[in-house]
């Protein structure tokens, strides 16, 4: 008799079916992970694309502005227009929505880099050089990691929306959970969009959730009131 009911909630189409997680699972986790290996890869790259540009804006004052008004351009443009740009350069790809997703990425991880490299106490550089340290090592001993809440808070950010706009990139086929989103809301497959909505969100979650945990383990030093007060009670 569960079995029946289980297998009427589909020819019911409703939104809560048991049957069509148990009976679609594959292709949920197909869509799960082709989800996260997109974002994974476009939040990378746009770190490392990031990084030497926070650096250069930094070094010559003159290049920040165009540097900070560009990457805000690029995070204006329509979703749907930017993959439509980029179509003529990579074709119908996953290529497409990593770059997109990189060009979207740059204006948040650029800013807070940036932010978080002038945030260094002046103190801290005079220190390191008073002990020989020259520009690389002042960089990754010392600013980089002083610098480290603020561009994870970037990376944080740039995730969750990598997460939201990879949906948009099921328009040329690769768009993750975005590809059932879509087709489901095209046969109005109540199941299927419900499904791959909570787990888009799920993703995004449990992705700014380690991305949190990650940067307390990597940053004690931002803890010592909460610890200074543990031991005075």
């Amino acid at each position: 008799m569960s079995a029946v009911g289980a297998e009427s909630c589909l020819t019911r189409n409703e939104w809560i079916c048991g049957e069509y997680l148990r009976s679609r699972s594959g292709e949920l986790t197909e869509a799960a992970g082709e989800h996260v290996v997109i974002t994974l890869s476009a939040v990378a790259i746009a770190v490392l694309v990031a990084f030497p540009l926070a650096l250069l804006a930094r070094r010559w004052r003159l290049a920040a502005g165009g540097i900070l008004a560009f990457t805000t351009v690029l995070y204006t443009v329509p979703t749907l227009a930017m993959y439509a740009l980029l179509l003529p350069f990579f074709g119908i790809s996953v290529s497409v929505v990593v770059c997109g997703l990189v060009l979207y990425s740059l204006t948040i991880l650029v800013r807070n880099i940036l932010t978080g490299l002038n945030a260094v106490p002046a103190e801290a550089r005079e220190a390191a050089r008073g002990l020989g340290y020259g520009p690389a090592r002042l960089l990754f001993a010392v600013e980089l990691p002083l610098a480290l809440p603020a561009l994870m808070a970037g990376v944080r950010i740039a995730t969750v929306s990598a997460v939201s706009l990879t949906t948009v990139g099921a328009i040329v086929g690769h768009g993750g959970l975005g590809n059932l989103i879509f087709s489901g809301m095209d046969t109005y497959f109540r199941a299927q969009v419900l499904a791959a909505s909570v787990l888009c969100v799920a993703l995004a979650v449990a992705a700014d959730l380690l991305l949190l945990l990650g940067q307390r383990l990597l940053t004690p030093w931002a803890r010592p009131r909460r610890r200074a007060a543990a031991g005075r009670a």
